[in-house]
């Protein structure tokens, strides 16, 4: 994170999906614009937020145990211990890690996604994700292009409406990466939850938060010319790498992580 670059203000008038999501997960670092939102979602939510979130680390953690020691996580949210770079580095702890976020207390919380290893680096960009040119030129001065990288999109596409072309923005970071990379990526669904899909987009639009739930055959796009490696595109729940998936639970997002051909 560049020194002496200017904190923008936090508006705690409006609710900001990094913030809900951190009151889901159980966090402090939310307003009451953001509970609000959160009380209103289903019940469900926070289970949701919960299994989704544990997904990245099993995701993570099995790239670092093959190899990649780079990583892109755009859409970082407020840090919640253990942090990807925690994850990574534990495994990896020469482990170079790029955040991004465009929530300014996502900034103000930078220190605790720089504690890096000794060995290893973690650097912060606020930064968002409709302008990726901006992201992966910043993202140059810490990571290797030359080498493959971990891009990590976790519970972020689904507030991109349609009209902003999240696919486009997908494949641009994508087609930056090396070849031997990989996409991290979930979505959220009502696939599995259809009959709470109306309270929670009431939820969001009451606060002002776009949110653009896809069904599977919406997702899939997202990893157009991508090696999905097994289980495929599953439900949060059900991608585990190193053992089967314990229990059949449900959930609100999809999981896939593919290889840059």
């Amino acid at each position: 994170m560049t020194a002496g670059t200017p904190r923008p203000r936090i508006d705690t008038s409006k609710p900001h999906p990094a913030r809900v999501y951190d009151w889901l997960l159980g966090g402090k670092d939310n307003y009451p614009v953001d509970q609000q939102v959160g009380e209103t979602l289903p019940e469900e939510a926070r289970g949701n937020a919960a299994r989704n979130r544990a997904f990245m680390h099993r995701a993570a953690a099995w790239l670092a145990k093959n190899g990649v020691d780079q990583f892109l996580d755009i859409g970082t949210g407020i840090p919640t211990e253990p942090n990807l770079h925690q994850i990574v580095q534990a495994v990896v702890p020469g482990a170079r890690i790029v955040y991004a976020d465009n929530d300014p207390i996502v900034l103000r919380h930078a220190e605790a996604l720089l504690t890096s290893t000794p060995e290893g680096v973690t650097d912060f960009l606020h930064a968002d994700v409709r302008r990726p040119g901006t992201i992966l030129d910043r993202a140059r001065e810490a990571l290797d292009f030359d080498r493959p990288i971990a891009l990590s999109l976790i519970a972020l596409l689904h507030f991109l409406p349609d009209d902003e072309d999240p696919y486009r923005l997908v494949s641009t970071l994508v087609d930056a990466l090396p070849s031997g990379s990989y996409l991290i990526l979930s979505h959220g669904t009502a696939d599995q939850h259809p009959e709470l899909k109306q309270d929670t987009e009431a939820a969001y639009k009451k606060g002002a938060i776009p949110l653009r739930m896809r069904t599977r055959s919406e997702v899939e796009p997202f990893f157009a010319g991508l090696q999905l490696v097994p289980p495929g595109l599953v439900f949060a729940t059900e991608w585990y790498q190193e053992e089967p998936a314990p229990v059949q639970e449900r959930s609100g997002f999809y999981a896939g992580v593919a290889r840059v051909p």
